[in-house]
């Protein structure tokens, strides 16, 4: 956060769900506020917006803040797919029972998947181990299938493809990236303050990881390759 902020960031969205999960809380309350020289600054994380779209309910609970029409109906439960510490930090049930405290919820954790996409597993091996996850779910709902799935983890829309294979067409597949840059940018229009409209945008990519061993997974994510510049913690 620092590093970033010294670069001259004046919003950070933390991309993860376990380090939304077990830090954001603790960076937005504690940390940030001690923070003199970053007055102003503001950090985000993605698992708001993701409950935003499995609860059909806002945070702000403003007006206007729509859904698409496939993601709106009668919610009743939901399932979600993420990493083991996102899972037992019970962030996604507590932040969902804020909102909309009738919703069953039911987690699964897939405690091998994200190491195995980091590894470039191949789509069969990924089916395996994602078919098992879904079964481990299912046990759970004594084999009924939640109104909503979620896949609480940045790495998963990577093979959301597979997740789908198992899924009734009629269950709704919440996949981060579209719902949390949408958000994003509602967020950008209501805060005003941190676009700066007389300034060219300017991307610039940094790694805190070896650059050159962390380029075949940007190539996976990003489709294709990125100038990072390697950071020092």
């Amino acid at each position: 956060m620092e590093q970033m902020f010294g670069l001259g960031c004046g919003l950070i969205v933390i991309a993860c769900n376990t380090a939304s999960a077990v830090a954001l809380r603790w960076l937005q309350q504690h940390w940030l506020p001690e923070q003199e020289r970053w007055r102003g600054r503001n950090i985000l994380g993605i698992i708001v917006p993701t409950i935003e779209a499995a609860t059909n309910r806002p945070w702000s609970d403003k007006p206007g803040l729509e859904f698409p029409a496939h993601l709106v109906s009668d919610v009743k439960s939901v399932g979600i797919f993420g990493t083991r510490a996102t899972v037992e930090s019970q962030t996604y049930p507590v932040e969902i029972h804020k909102r909309r405290a009738d919703i069953a919820v039911f987690q699964q954790s897939c405690p091998e998947l994200a190491g195995a996409i980091e590894a470039g597993a191949a789509d069969p091996d990924l089916r395996l181990f994602i078919g098992r996850y879904v079964d481990s779910l299912l046990r759970q709902t004594d084999g009924l299938w939640p109104d909503r799935l979620i896949l609480g983890c940045t790495h998963y829309p990577l093979v959301a493809h597979l997740f789908r294979e198992f899924l009734p067409e009629s269950v709704p597949l919440i996949v981060q990236p579209d719902i949390v840059a949408e958000r994003l940018a509602d967020y950008l229009v209501r805060h005003p303050g941190y676009v700066e409209p007389d300034l060219d945008p300017v991307r610039r990519y940094f790694s805190t990881g070896a650059v050159n061993g962390t380029l075949p997974l940007v190539r996976t994510f990003w489709g294709g390759d990125l100038p990072f510049v390697q950071l020092a913690c």
